[in-house]
């Protein structure tokens, strides 16, 4: 694979529109209207006029404007909303999903994966898709995360990550029912999230020795066998290979305590071996500043740490600190690899 070119300091974060029937196009309007003056300038992919009858409905006087291309953004952004049409016009009421957005909203993050590749753009920040949506129009990955391994991968599988100034986790098993996540659990598999994380630790975080540390799946970290083996045959045995691999890991440890006030301190990710044992303790702690960082790609990619919530689409409700989060991490590690550190 060719090499990407290093993006630059100069160079806007792309966003893209998401579930044109959610929370998306709301959120990024009241960010701009947040960041215009001191945030990095980013441009949307999106329908311009979408976005305006949005603005009206919501009652949000966000200017926009057309470009042609992203490096026009670092000129326009800090007076209106820079636009870059992703084609085709996208008149999506909210709250009401059409499988007939989808070409749209993939397409949104494709320009905006070709825009970092090619380093037109610093980083990508993604906002929610509806998956049902996705998969009634024939979709075929799991998640934004599956796909943007396929679009920008290193040849390993992406890891996600969700991060918050209190908490950083890793699920190691992601888009699947808990009974399947605990029978792909593997020594393997904990070894790749794990080295992948460190490495990303390293040189996205600036976090010189990483101090990982790594749930267990039982109650109790399984309590000696008691309560389950897979400890003892999976997770000590991938905590021995990461450590003769000069890695600071800590683990298994019993999952109910890990995550505690005193606990957290003591390291700088979770390693968590399902979904939901990863992401409840971090949006219990932090549900409007939480991010998804995707790791191991060869473009910076991260997101609001939320769904598309069609509930309260439309409404101007929807909070965009998640979304302003996502853009500060984007806009952070974009520096920092520009830099070189």
């Amino acid at each position: 694979m060719p090499q990407v070119p290093r993006p630059q300091a100069v160079t806007p974060l792309a966003v893209t529109m998401g579930e044109p029937a959610g929370v998306g196009g709301e959120i990024v309007l009241a960010a701009w209207a947040r960041l215009r003056s001191s945030g990095r300038p980013f441009f949307v992919i999106d329908d311009i006029e979408r976005l305006r009858r949005l603005a009206e409905r919501i009652g949000l006087a966000v200017p926009l404007v057309a470009i042609g291309s992203p490096d026009e953004a670092m000129a326009r952004f800090h007076a209106a909303l820079p636009v870059l049409a992703v084609g085709g016009g996208v008149d999506a009421t909210p709250g009401r999903l059409e499988a007939a957005h989808a070409g749209a909203v993939v397409r949104s993050i494709e320009m905006a994966v070709d825009f970092a590749r090619k380093g037109a753009a610093g980083g990508i920040v993604t906002n929610p898709i509806q998956k049902s949506t996705l998969y009634d129009a024939g979709f075929k990955y799991p998640g934004h995360t599956e796909f943007l391994g396929a679009l920008a991968g290193r040849g390993h599988a992406p890891v996600m990550m969700l991060a918050c100034p209190e908490l950083r986790v890793v699920p190691v098993t992601v888009h699947q029912s808990l009974a399947s996540a605990v029978a792909d659990l593997s020594i393997a598999a904990i070894i790749e999230q794990a080295t992948i994380t460190a490495h990303a630790l390293r040189r996205d975080f600036g976090i010189t020795a990483p101090r990982l540390a790594m749930a267990g799946l039982n109650p109790h970290a399984g309590e000696g066998g008691a309560m389950g083996r897979e400890e003892a045959v999976i997770i000590q045995p991938a905590i021995d290979a990461l450590r003769a691999a000069g890695l600071s890991v800590a683990g298994p440890l019993p999952p109910d305590t890990m995550f505690t006030p005193r606990a957290r301190p003591t390291y700088d990710v979770a390693i968590c071996m399902y979904h939901d044992q990863a992401l409840i303790p971090l949006k219990a702690l932090d549900i409007d500043g939480g991010v998804n960082v995707t790791l191991g790609l060869e473009i910076v990619r991260t997101s609001p740490d939320h769904g598309t919530a069609l509930d309260i689409a439309g409404s101007g409700k929807a909070h965009p600190g998640s979304l302003i989060a996502a853009l500060a991490m984007a806009a952070e590690i974009a520096a920092r690899r520009s830099a070189g550190v």
